[in-house]
């Protein structure tokens, strides 16, 4: 690696507190950052990690479900804190840590960006250094959600879903109107390719891998997105398992699972990201190495740069 490993016996340490946010995530939520690549001071005035870890006490008959989408959180993000944990069963009374946390991607342009490996859509308001996040789900593997460049070329208001040739069996139909029954929701927002941005029928699905290639959203989310968004907004999809963010000097590490099955070593890919960030970055190996088996999706502290 070009980037000095500076190995220790730390153990991983989660920042539970970082930037001011309410008392619960609220859908639409603005967060504020500062690339220094863009104007800024790179280093010491650099913000890219967004949001606070919270805690969260379970009350009877909470689901997993339901305490992610209070959070506007999708499923995968709570799942993947806790793979050990029933999410139909928890246990009353106890607290769990809400991973509203997150290091934005390395395209910080106005527009929309979709992280598919982080089942998160990231909206970079126009002319401020200002981003909302929406949790999404993805396609599935099989139709998986295609990584480009693209722009909102439609907006329509409770869609008819005109289903594709290859689906109308599965369906019985050629076209679902508007309704309850109707998989797109409320909104939809075309970007092309036969791909869109929309609600849902099911909110429970949002965190999920259950698309045949479009951005699914929770209702209340794509509400609020549909009404901030015009025809010829950018929008980008990537494919990013590993972001590396900043707060200052401190450098942070997130890691995804690869959903898609896309990197063949995933060590050598989180290590050859991190090398990149040059010789006057330590890291701490052990954190690093930690972070990388757990994919938690949690920004962890793993390093400074002078």
């Amino acid at each position: 690696m070009q980037a000095n490993i500076r190995s220790t016996t730390a153990a991983v340490m989660i920042w539970t507190v970082l930037l001011a946010v309410p008392e619960f995530a609220q859908s639409g939520s603005a967060f504020q950052y500062w690339d220094g690549k863009q104007g800024g001071t790179a280093g010491s005035q650099e913000i890219t990690v967004i949001g606070s870890l919270q805690n969260h006490q379970v009350e009877k008959g909470e689901t997993l479900l339901d305490i992610a989408r209070f959070y506007d959180l999708g499923f995968n993000e709570m799942a993947d804190l806790y793979p050990e944990m029933d999410p139909w069963f928890l246990k009353p009374g106890s607290i769990l840590v809400i991973p509203s946390l997150w290091i934005l991607p390395e395209i910080r342009k106005p527009g929309i960006v979709i992280n598919v490996a982080e089942m998160r859509l990231y909206h970079f308001l126009d002319h401020s250094r200002e981003v909302r996040t929406f949790p999404v789900a993805v396609g599935q593997c099989l139709w998986p959600t295609p990584s480009g460049n693209f722009c909102v070329i439609e907006k329509r208001k409770y869609p008819f879903w005109y289903i594709p040739m290859s689906l109308q069996k599965k369906y019985g139909t050629g076209v679902i109107p508007p309704g309850s029954n109707n998989p797109l929701g409320d909104h939809f927002i075309g970007i092309g390719n036969a791909i869109g941005i929309h609600g849902t029928n099911f909110a429970w699905t949002v965190g999920r891998l259950v698309t045949h290639g479009c951005i699914r959203l929770y209702p209340e989310d794509i509400r609020d997105l549909y009404s901030a968004v015009s025809l010829g907004t950018q929008v980008r999809i990537i494919y990013e398992p590993i972001k590396i963010g900043y707060i200052g000097k401190k450098i942070f590490l997130e890691a995804h699972r690869d959903i898609y099955a896309k990197i063949n070593n995933y060590q050598k890919y989180a290590l050859d990201r991190i090398a990149t960030y040059g010789s006057t970055c330590r890291f701490d190996a052990a954190t690093v190495e930690q972070t990388i088996r757990i994919r938690s999706g949690i920004p962890v502290e793993v390093g400074c740069c002078d």
